[in-house]
């Protein structure tokens, strides 16, 4: 890391500590300060992990809630960053497990609108040409590497994601998900290869 990006982090942290501090206090515009700073991060982890728009928000507001009742309690021993990061980790994977069980229970039928990103469109009969999905992912290379990351089993993709994607350390990942610094590499050099494997045959299908 260069001296300006190392500088810029740490301006960052000094910035965060400010307004946690503020905060502490009772200032409510310090605490939205501090959102509107980390949302869009909190929001993208989310929304990789979950892989769906509505849950996603949910779970960002539930993270936000959680900050904000806790925050008196948060003594600075890691950054603020990798604080509200943890909570969103762990609010994610019940989301996912909530998700799991309301698939299992939840009869639905054949005829029923299918739900999207964008809100809900109609079942049309199977079509022999390829999806929207299938064409976009060809055009994209981006699209292809998210296709391949959401395949992935949550264990691989959360530090994929965290590593890669948000640029934190070993050893901070590994005090989010509770595991050694090891096991973090080595999930990561695995989920990389998944990665690698699943783009070939991706690119070899084109």
């Amino acid at each position: 890391m260069s001296n300006s990006l190392a500088n810029k982090g740490l301006a960052v942290q000094d910035q965060d500590a400010a307004l946690v501090s503020l905060a502490q206090k009772g200032d409510l515009g310090a605490f939205e300060l501090l959102v509107g700073r980390h949302q869009k991060r909190v929001f993208n982890i989310a929304f990789r992990l979950i892989g769906d728009y509505d849950d996603a928000c949910e779970v960002v507001q539930d993270a936000f809630v959680s900050v904000y009742k806790n925050i008196k309690t948060f003594r600075g021993e890691a950054k603020f960053t990798t604080w509200v990061t943890t909570i969103t980790m762990n609010l994610s994977k019940n989301r996912l497990k909530q998700m799991k069980s309301r698939q299992r229970l939840v009869a639905f039928s054949l005829d029923d609108p299918i739900r999207t990103e964008d809100g809900q469109m109609a079942v049309d009969p199977p079509s022999k040409e390829p999806s929207v999905l299938d064409k976009l992912v060809k055009q994209d290379v981006h699209n292809r590497i998210e296709d391949c990351i959401k395949k992935l089993d949550h264990l691989f993709r959360e530090v994929l994601i965290l590593r890669d994607m948000q640029d934190f350390s070993y050893e901070e990942i590994g005090s989010m998900l509770k595991i050694r610094e090891g096991t973090v590499k080595s999930r990561l050099f695995r989920a990389r290869e998944m990665v690698k494997d699943c783009l070939k045959k991706v690119v070899s299908m084109i």
